[in-house]
């Protein structure tokens, strides 16, 4: 990742108990743990989060 991560929460999260993500470089999107931000992160290509967000989207539980 070139760009210093900009992490994000989504806007549906009512608390600190949720994954935060970083994806303002155009070739990784990086996932973390918001309750533990040390213990490091996952790494997506952009194609695949994209696809996982449109599904997440149709299926909310």
């Amino acid at each position: 990742m070139t760009a210093e991560p900009k992490w994000r929460t989504s806007s549906y999260t009512k608390s600190d108990s949720c994954v935060e993500v970083a994806d303002n470089d155009s070739s990784v999107v990086l996932v973390r743990d918001s309750k533990d931000r040390d213990r490091g992160c996952l790494t997506f290509l952009p194609a695949p989060w994209a696809s996982f967000v449109e599904y997440a989207k149709g299926h909310k539980v």
